[in-house]
């Protein structure tokens, strides 16, 4: 289940790590070319993986259930009831 508007569960957490992994490869892979070797810049690689992983939890921190940017939860009328 997606978590609402303005909160957080453990499924968050765990993208925005795999989010954060996959920009330290990137991160690397682009660097490495463009100096011609396998070199590790760990400041920049480091920083371009806290920067997404940041970016996504905000990001799931302000939308809701309903991927709505800036938007809360709407209300279930007792029709709509499961």
């Amino acid at each position: 289940m997606k978590s609402p508007f303005l909160t957080l569960n453990s499924r968050d957490f765990i993208k925005g790590l795999f989010v954060a992994v996959l920009t330290a490869i990137v991160t690397f892979m682009y660097t490495s070319l463009q100096n011609g070797s396998l070199t590790f810049d760990w400041k920049a690689i480091g920083m371009a993986a806290l920067s997404s992983a940041l970016a996504y939890i905000m990001k799931n921190l302000l939308t809701n259930s309903s991927d709505q940017l800036l938007a809360t939860e709407k209300k279930m009328s007792s029709d709509e009831s499961i």
